[in-house]
């Protein structure tokens, strides 16, 4: 054997030589680079196919691997064939056994082996430091060709896969005849195998076989397997669109039959035909619908894309925006789920017509456990609503509370105070079915939820306002559910709307009782022993409860017992105290206490008024009263509460008390009309204004793009002969688009001008600056190269650095530049959160004819990232501005230092200079009172929000001074925003 094998080399290698002489095909086309240039150091990557981490420890012994290979039996040597695929894949390349290997390793029949040799032929060098093909690669390359017409199948398929990954010509070259052979093979794993090798070699090197879309549109046409024909029409989609749409023509009508994968090839071959050739439409567009059935979601999901992309007519638009609900419902990666609900967002935007017919099918998503998906769900279909589907919009809505009252629901409070939300902005926009919906959210007045509990309450106070008719219903209801009330917030809201909409002597009679019975016994504490008086009668005396006793290391290592009291079943429900307003104001919530001063006041005033009272009840309403006033300002000084009552709080109940008493009042009649009428009718001021912004709001929402009658339409038709380069985006719906005012229109050239930064300067050698193009979820760094030397720069490479949450996408390439040439190089970089970054870097470069030791560097100049690029103003409710508010951690405090002298103006400053809107009425800006106080509000391409509150004012000497407060959830929002506004804040002259 060893004879053979060495006489079948000589040959071999005399074979080699005498090819090297003539070559028997065509030669490469000048732009397919040399083997020199693919040789190490030439500063092109080699092909990496197999990545294995290999802890070398000590240097390989080449003796030991060596007599392994040689004389070792089966289980050695493949041992020791691995451990030189190890070495070879970390750096440690062993060309000296690449003979032993031949020589003893190769003609074993072991599968095993013959798997490990397939490895090793692929990660070792095939060529020599020169560029040429090693000499000893003409013997593996005979037993590829073996192997390629092997009788086992597996074998043939394993290495046709190697054949697709190698990337020398002179070793595929002789392969190629086995490899066409093999495509009339009977075995489909063998076949699909052998186009996925034509399809590689004709990609990297066409010229050696030219005629291969030929041979694969042939083979597609004869092929019943659907694998094979996948691959087939891959490759025919990658390399000969002509082809590939040539055999589409011929099946059309067979698509549905198709395999998922095939069916998904065929999409994209459409996409892409009808964006180059757009008068091909409607040759497919029937094929796109029947595939809008194919059982696999992928194909579904690009079939209803690309329908949409292809026509816009209500037919089509519906067909995919069905698919697309299909979807949302029947998909369980809530990644999906998302990625679908911004598709349909889209579609909203461009035909919200369309989407209000199956707005109940996209409430089926609410039935998802996910709260961004019902967030998101929600918001869509309140965009959605109109009269003709508010009533069963408000149907399933009060279906979906009513199953958040089960105890077994999961995060029932957060997605209760959603639809609470819901409800009550359908509500707003539809007045009629406020009546149907007002008594169902009432019983969650009491919820443990603060948020979702004053929800509610701000949703009972604008009904109650807006229609009469429903007051005394509201009225009574809001009285039964009094005592259920947990959080203080509400209470202050429920007691204000008792003592403005309770006018009848029965809703004063009703009112003062639930009122009394939450408060408990009067006085709150015991003014001789400063203890707080009990509400209920004292339970007895209950038995001694029983001590723990433990051993306890302390800090310096000793030993110490410890005991502690077993809390008995009573005590424990005992120590769960029911929240009221007497809990709540021995626990120093007197703002609390001066609410319900006011309230207490407003109905003695209108008892006093009514003459169906007798003086002896309106004397003991009013006495009443007083003591309780009485009670909470004693309660507030004592020691008994965590802290004393706040003057304010003070105050107002000292007020009251003097209205009351008459004492130190001259017009009373003033008074009473203030208490009895002016807070209703501040009330109902502020309803009109919130009606007018949130029409205005919705009416910019919802605004028509407007397109000037004499804006330029680009008609191909119409183009001249010259006019040959075909733009992606001129096409007949890109035209229709802008035509109708719905395409993106692109920024102004000074605002790209804007963006274009300088990193080098004129006396470097490369000259370089950028334009960055900033996208919702990266950045691309557009970086112009000029060559100012009358060298050739050779390994040119940009390297970049970030600072901030930015992050490097694609590692730098290596470029040759030619003297006074100009080059183009792109960057990724992608964005993970709203902060200010920075990307610096350099530019590293070898002169050709050099030592290559002696690296050239030019610094770039940093580039900021403009946190204004990510943020945008936004719209919220004055509650959600202050849940927000309150729950945001982060909060930067600027101080006001500008040069401009009227607050109006500054405020307009700082929404230009930010991208805030301003959520404080207009109404409230008005006039010139010399001070000014508005909350601002935007939002973040990644969901983050921004809160402001600007609170300035006019000083003596005619300059500006104030505060403006950041807040929001993560830190850098703030940072940035703070010192975004600490730069434009002076007005630039």
């Amino acid at each position: 054997t060893l004879t053979k094998l060495v006489f079948l080399y000589n040959v071999s290698k005399a074979a080699h030589n005498a090819r090297q002489q003539g070559p028997p095909c065509p030669p490469p086309p000048p732009t397919l680079p040399s083997m020199a240039s693919l040789a190490p150091g030439s500063g092109i990557d080699k092909p990496c196919t197999i990545l294995i981490h290999y802890d070398k420890g000590e240097p390989p012994a080449l003796t030991e691997l060596r007599a392994q290979l040689e004389t070792g039996h089966t289980e050695q040597k493949i041992d020791a064939l691995k451990k030189v695929i190890m070495y070879h894949l970390n750096g440690e390349p062993l060309n000296q056994l690449l003979m032993t290997i031949i020589r003893f390793v190769l003609p074993s029949r072991d599968r095993t082996i013959k798997k490990l040799l397939l490895l090793y032929w692929e990660v070792i060098e095939k060529t020599s430091p020169d560029g040429k093909l090693r000499p000893e690669m003409i013997l593996v390359c005979n037993n590829l060709r073996n192997d390629l017409l092997h009788p086992n199948e597996y074998i043939r398929g394993s290495t046709l896969r190697l054949v697709c990954k190698l990337k020398e010509p002179e070793v595929l070259e002789p392969l190629l005849p086995a490899v066409r052979k093999i495509l009339d093979d009977k075995h489909a794993y063998v076949k699909r195998n052998a186009v996925l090798a034509i399809y590689s070699v004709y990609k990297s090197f066409d010229y050696l076989i030219p005629d291969a879309p030929e041979i694969i549109y042939n083979f597609l046409i004869n092929e019943p397997d659907a694998s094979c024909k996948r691959n087939a029409f891959i490759m025919l989609f990658n390399c000969a669109q002509d082809k590939a749409v040539e055999y589409l023509g011929t099946v059309l009508d067979q698509v549905a039959s198709f395999g998922d994968m095939l069916q998904f090839i065929v999409v994209e071959l459409i996409r892409k035909v009808c964006r180059t050739n757009p008068q091909e439409r409607s040759k497919y567009i029937r094929c796109i619908f029947t595939l809008l059935g194919s059982s696999s979601s992928a194909v579904q999901f690009e079939a209803a894309g690309t329908l949409l992309s292809l026509s816009a007519a209500p037919t089509a638009v519906r067909a995919a925006s069905s698919t697309f609900i299909k979807l949302l419902c029947s998909e369980s990666d809530n990644n999906v789920k998302l990625i679908i609900l911004d598709r349909l967002l889209d579609i909203k935007r461009l035909h919200s017509r369309v989407l209000q017919d199956l707005l109940m099918d996209i409430l089926r998503a609410l039935a998802s456990p996910s709260l961004d998906i019902r967030r998101k769900t929600l918001d869509i279909v309140l965009d959605l609503v109109s009269p003709k589907n508010v009533d069963e919009v408000m149907l399933v809505l009060k279906k979906e509370i009513n199953k958040t009252q089960a105890k077994e629901y999961e995060k029932a409070a957060e997605y209760r105070q959603m639809l609470i939300q819901a409800i009550h902005q359908c509500a707003v926009r539809f007045p009629d079915v406020a009546s149907s919906v007002v008594h169902l959210l009432m019983d969650f007045i009491g919820d443990s939820n603060e948020a979702s509990a004053f929800d509610v309450i701000v949703f009972v106070r604008e009904v109650l306002e807006t229609y009469p008719a429903l007051r005394e219903s509201i009225a009574r209801k809001l009285l039964e559910s009094f005592p259920q009330i947990k959080a203080a917030k509400v209470y202050r809201a429920s007691l204000w709307l008792i003592g403005e909409y309770c006018v009848t002597d029965q809703d004063i009679e009703a009112a003062l009782p639930v009122i009394t019975e939450s408060l408990g016994e009067l006085p709150l504490f015991n003014q001789d022993t400063e203890k707080e008086t009990p509400s209920a009668t004292p339970n007895k005396e209950e038995p001694a409860r029983p001590r723990g006793t433990g051993t306890r290391v302390l800090a310096d290592g000793s030993y110490a017992s410890q005991s502690a009291l077993a809390e008995t079943p009573t005590q424990r429900a005992t120590s769960e105290a029911v929240v009221n307003l007497r809990t709540l104001l021995v626990g120093g919530n007197f703002f609390l206490g001066s609410a319900l001063a006011s309230t207490l006041t407003k109905l003695a005033l209108k008892a006093r008024e009514l003459p169906r009272f007798a003086p002896e009840r309106r004397n003991a309403i009013m006495a009443e009263s007083l003591l309780t006033m009485t009670s909470i300002l004693a309660l507030g000084r004592s020691s008994v509460p965590p802290q004393t009552i706040d003057p304010d709080s003070a105050d107002r109940i000292e007020l009251c008390i003097r209205i009351l008493s008459g004492y130190g009042l001259a017009d009373t009649s003033a008074i009473k009309n203030v208490w009895l009428r002016g807070c209703r009718e501040a009330f109902s001021v502020m309803l009109e204004h919130q009606q007018v912004d949130n029409k205005k709001h919705e009416k910019k929402k919802n605004t028509e793009p407007v397109v000037q009658a004499d804006d330029l339409i680009k008609i191909r038709q119409l183009r001249g002969k010259r006019a040959v380069d075909f733009d992606e985006e001129d096409d007949d719906g890109a035209d229709v688009s802008k035509a109708i005012g719905l395409a993106d229109q692109e920024r102004d050239s000074e605002h790209r001008l804007n963006r274009v930064f300088q990193l080098t300067g004129f006396s470097d050698p490369l000259y370089a600056e950028a334009y960055v193009n900033v996208h919702q979820y990266d950045i691309v760094l557009d970086v112009t190269v000029i060559n100012q030397t009358n060298d050739t720069l050779q390994n040119v490479s940009l390297e970049l650095a970030t600072l901030g949450d930015l992050k490097l996408v694609e590692r730098p390439q290596t470029y040759t530049v030619a003297p006074r040439e100009k080059l183009n190089i792109k960057a990724n970089i992608k964005v993970s959160s709203t902060e200010t970054g920075i990307i610096f870097g350099n530019i590293v470069y070898d002169v050709a004819g050099q030592s290559s030791s002696d690296k050239n560097c030019v610094v770039l100049n940093e580039v900021h990232i403009d946190i204004m690029d990510y943020i945008s103003p936004a719209h919220c409710t004055d509650l959600q501005f202050r849940n927000m508010w309150s729950e945001f951690e982060w909060e930067n405090k600027i101080a006001v230092n500008t040069n401009i002298s009227e607050v109006n103006q500054f405020l307009q400053h700082i929404m230009k200079s930010t991208n805030m809107a301003c959520l404080t009425p207009s109404s409230a800006l008005e006039g010139d009172c010399g001070f000014l106080s508005a909350n601002l509000y935007a939002r973040s391409v990644f969901g983050e929000d921004a809160l402001a509150n600007l609170c300035v004012e006019k000083q003596p000497d005619g300059k500006i001074g104030g505060f403006i407060r950041i807040r929001s959830k993560t830190q850098g929002i703030a940072l940035s925003l703070g010192d975004k506004i600490t730069l434009k804040q002076k007005l630039q002259a």
